[in-house]
């Protein structure tokens, strides 16, 4: 039997199955002996805590004592020991509680003796027991009471231990949520907020850490009477020390050492010191990658590495740079600014950061990348760019570094190492590993691949294989293309070579994983590859696969493009293209439609680093599902990404995918619709489609044929698959301007899954019908929709759905004077899209509550200011950024400080989107705030001309326009 005190007092039979204890009387008499396994309470104490107030009763006593054996059974027994009773258990564990102060003191000894994994693992596990307070809804006895203190103290140190860990497993963004209401319930306690501090500040939060710290002091001194304690102060002066600055995005952690190329590391460095776009050259093998990485490495600077490998069109470079910089396309919103390019985003989030930019393996987009490289050195003074590639990028001021083969002691150096990994044996005969290094020119790759041979093979038995392929080696080289490199078709003979001494099995598994883009999982690799785990070890060993077991690929497989590329061509020259291509499909489309009930769950968090690592994946199967002219197979595809995409604010990148799907169904005859049984698919389509920045024409071509699938998918008690789409359908007609037939219907779609079966869409449908109320203007409806829809939200445990109805909820409160509860609300939204990384989204709450804050704490409002302009940078966007700078102003002028307010207006205004309905509240604003400088230096022309000009972009807020004027004290200028 198992017994729960970390809660409700509860126990269950070894089955899982719960004992009824019956009323709170006999709970709180189990509890009491609970509380010291085998330990004696005496009677009197019994009969006084289980009834306290009440006159003691031994008779009662001995009532509630026998009817609690009897629920018990034989599983445990309730003793009668002198002048008291005790509970035997066979195994003390068998209590929640004892489990758990095992658990948490092992984990200590654990994070103590620095094995963190294993320590946060223990601590995770006994936190894991708690289902609410320590002994809930016990009587509150002397002894219960003292006994729920001790175990609620020590499940806050646990929890203090758990973060300390987490911290150190550089799981700072998750941890600042969970460890800001910590500190809110917790304001005394000092490790806390230490941890916050630090947690802050590995994510780049100066500014709030040194609130953090502020706060904390001031309560220590007012309710103690206490400073802060030397860990804390220590804290203080490294904050102070350090300069804000956006934690880097390193190149990949290389899984071997780097051997040579000493003088290429020195001298590539020596030249990034002078020069702002340096380009590795040379053939494919010879080592650009691992050498660019070696030289970022070793380079102060911030540092941003962009595979570039996987993209088959110039077109999507400007995605994957925003990928790499870890940066969102659209909030949470999704109402993204369709003016506003990923370039834009880029100039933005670069603008002031001094960063260098590797971008690797240029050749196949070298067009586009020298067209963006050129564009954002140019906007970006402080950024350097690091290429590689096969050619060069031919942009004025490139500084070209050829990379040759290495020389001879130092591929003899690299074989030696690489054969060490592979065989612990004598080292190779100096002789034979010349000859061999000789044999295959020098290549990195080549050397790598051949020492791996030693696996299976001899030195000398090596060399002499390479002596016999040398006739065919060269007719390979003969044969080659003239425009080839002569060491790249030399490289591709000793990739032939290495296959060559492959078993069948391990080339059919490395054939079928050449269509994987990206890499893939082991148990994706052995199904796509129709293979065991032995065989992928096998491929690993040989260094046809490489595994990855750190960083953010850990657990991965991966191919070098040099053997993919190679690979690719085996298996069409040997038919197996098809069927691996369908593998791959079907393996991924399994994936996405696991995932997809958890998208819109508490478990979001968990799935969406686990689709995001098969983003390339995707785009590789619904590009070739097009090109083959598989409509169905791409838009299965598509639809049941499309949850995922929109979260992680991806769905702009597809765009142009999805255009391309929808141009290959449509008719031509006029009559745009989906295949048949994929009509919510295709509606998906479309809102994705509809999602990029030149998607006009097909958006009118093809709504109403959306409209009509999503109407008959979600009609009467009916539910579709992709609830998401009611919610994009609404915003996108909304966001439109679309004609008030169109809107009315897509309002009346939403608004019909008010009581319907999906429990996401009928939270939708509370949100949506919201803003009728308000529109009506009944707010107090309104805001019980609202309240609805966060809730229906909340219990999903969608951090996304509840987020926008939080945001929603928070602007109504502000907006009638209840700052706390607004500021309250936005607090809550925003622990939600810090952990979903939506650093546009937080930049955003971060302004709201900075403007709510400004009248009473100005600090706390600058802080959150500055964390906004900070976040708003680092998510290229720059209409937050204007925002965050409009709020900095405020305050410079409520200060008096007109000089620094007319900068900060200057710089928001010349950030700011006139032609965004989002933007136009913070241009209004900005506006006005110029006319107030203008006012406070006695230039009341110019104030009257900037109050005009707020006033006629106030225009674009429709009804709302008179109120935000007469708010700001220039309602006189109303058009």
């Amino acid at each position: 039997m198992r017994f729960g005190i970390l809660g409700q007092t509860r126990a269950w039979h070894d089955d899982g199955i719960e004992v009824p204890l019956g009323g709170p009387v006999r709970r709180a008499l189990l509890a009491l002996l609970l509380v010291r396994p085998g330990a004696v309470v005496s009677a009197d104490r019994l009969a006084e805590e289980i009834d306290p107030g009440g006159t003691p009763s031994a008779h009662a006593l001995q009532s509630q004592v026998s009817r609690l054996r009897t629920a018990l059974g034989a599983a445990a027994a309730i003793e009668r020991a002198g002048a008291g009773y005790r509970i035997a258990l066979p195994d003390q564990e068998a209590v929640d509680a004892c489990r758990f102060e095992r658990l948490a003191a092992e984990g200590r000894a654990a994070l103590a003796d620095g094995d963190t994994a294993r320590a946060a693992t223990l601590l995770c596990e006994g936190l894991g027991l708690w289902r609410g307070p320590a002994l809930d809804g016990i009587a509150e006895g002397e002894s219960v009471r003292a006994a729920a203190v001790r175990l609620e103290e020590l499940r806050l140190a646990a929890l203090e231990d758990r973060y300390e860990a987490a911290l150190l497993l550089g799981e700072h963004r998750a941890s600042v949520p969970e460890l800001r209401e910590l500190v809110r319930r917790h304001p005394l306690r000092e490790r806390l907020a230490g941890l916050l501090i630090r947690a802050l500040s590995a994510e780049g939060g100066q500014a709030e850490a040194l609130l953090v710290y502020e706060e904390t002091r001031r309560r220590l001194a007012e309710e103690l009477g206490a400073d802060p304690s030397a860990e804390l102060g220590a804290l203080h002066r490294e904050l102070l020390e350090v300069r804000p600055d956006r934690s880097p995005v390193a190149p990949p952690a290389p899984l071997t050492s780097f051997v040579g190329r000493d003088g290429d590391v020195a001298g590539i460095a020596a030249v990034l010191r002078v020069a702002r776009l340096v380009t590795l050259t040379g053939p494919g093998g010879v080592g650009k990658t691992r050498l660019a990485s070696e030289v970022a490495g070793g380079l102060a600077d911030e540092t941003c590495f962009v595979a570039l490998a996987p993209l088959r069109d110039g077109a999507d470079l400007p995605q994957a740079l925003l990928a790499a910089l870890g940066l969102r396309e659209t909030g949470l919103g999704l109402q993204g600014n369709g003016a506003r390019t990923a370039y834009d985003r880029l100039v933005t989030a670069l603008d002031d950061r001094v960063l260098l930019l590797v971008l690797d393996n240029c050749e196949h987009v070298v067009d586009a990348a020298a067209a963006l490289a050129a564009r954002l050195l140019a906007a970006c003074p402080r950024l350097r760019v690091l290429a590689t590639s096969r050619e060069p990028l031919g942009v004025i001021g490139e500084h070209l570094w050829p990379v040759g083969p290495l020389d001879e002691e130092e591929a003899v150096r690299l074989f030696t190492d690489r054969a060490a990994a592979v065989r612990r044996a004598p080292a190779p005969d100096p002789a034979l590993v010349r000859r061999i290094c000789a044999a295959v020119d020098g290549l990195p790759l080549a050397v790598e691949l051949t020492a791996a041979r030693l696996r299976t093979l001899d030195a000398d038995e090596l060399a002499e294989r390479l002596d016999a392929r040398l006739d065919s080696r060269l007719a390979l080289t003969a044969r080659g293309s003239r425009t080839a490199e002569e060491r790249h078709r030399t490289l591709r003979s000793v990739v032939a070579w290495g296959w060559d001494l492959l078993s069948e099995e391990e080339r059919r598994a490395a054939r079928r994983f050449a269509v994987f883009a990206g890499g893939a999982t082991a148990e994706a690799a052995a199904r796509v590859c129709g293979t065991d785990p032995e065989t992928l070890e096998s491929l690993d060993d040989k260094s046809f696969l490489r595994r990855s077991d750190d960083g953010p690929g850990r657990g991965r497989y991966g191919m070098l493009e040099t053997i993919r590329a190679y690979a690719a061509e085996r298996l069409t020259a040997e038919g197996g293209a098809e069927p691996a291509e369908r593998a791959h499909a079907d393996w991924l489309l399994g994936l996405l439609r696991s995932a997809a009930p958890h998208l819109l769950s508490g478990a979001q968090l968990g799935w969406l680093p686990v689709l995001s690592a098969e983003y390339d994946n995707l785009l590789a199967a619904v590009r070739r599902a097009v090109a083959a002219r598989e409509p169905v197979t791409a838009l299965e595809l598509l639809a049941a990404a499309a949850t995922a995409l929109w979260i992680g604010g991806r769905a702009g990148a597809v765009a142009p995918l999805a255009a391309g799907l929808l141009e290959l169904i449509d008719t031509g005859d006029g009559a745009a619709g989906p295949p048949a049984g994929l009509g919510e698919e295709y509606a998906v389509c479309v809102l994705l489609a509809a999602s990029g920045s030149a998607a006009g024409p097909l958006w009118q071509r093809h709504r109403a044929a959306a409209a009509r699938e999503l109407a008959a998918t979600w009609s009467g008690d009916r539910a579709g698959r992709y609830p998401v789409a009611l919610l994009l359908w609404m915003m996108r007609n909304a966001g439109e301007q679309a004609a008030p037939a169109d809107l009315r219907a897509a309002f009346a779609l939403v608004s019909a899954q008010h009581d319907g079966p999906d429990p996401w869409a009928r939270a939708v449908a509370r949100y949506v019908a919201a803003y009728g109320f308000l529109g009506d203007g009944d707010t107090a409806a309104g805001e019980r929709s609202l309240d609805e829809a966060a809730e229906g939200f909340r219990a999903l445990g969608d951090r996304w759905g509840t987020s926008l109805a939080l945001d929603a909820l928070a602007g109504l409160a502000g907006g009638r004077g209840d700052r706390a509860r607004a500021i309250a609300l936005t607090d809550e939204a925003l622990a939600l899209t810090e952990q979903l990384g939506a650093l546009e989204d937080s930049a955003d709450l971060l302004v709201n509550r900075g403007d709510l804050r400004a009248a009473d704490d100005r600090a706390a409002a600058g802080a959150d200011y500055a964390r906004a302009a900070e976040l708003a940078g680092a998510a290229g966007s720059a209409d937050r950024l204007a925002a965050a700078l409009r709020g900095q102003a405020d305050l410079a002028l409520a200060a008096g400080d007109t000089a620094a307010a007319e900068r900060l207006y200057t710089e928001a205004l010349e950030r700011v989107d006139r032609h965004w309905i989002k933007a136009l509240g913070n241009l209004v604003r900005t506006l006005a705030g110029l006319g107030r400088v203008a006012e406070a230096r006695g230039d009341r022309t110019t104030a009257r001309e900037r109050y005009a000009e707020a006033a006629r972009a106030a225009a674009g807020l429709g009804p709302a326009a008179p109120d935000v004027l007469r708010r700001l004290g220039i309602g006189a200028y109303s058009p």
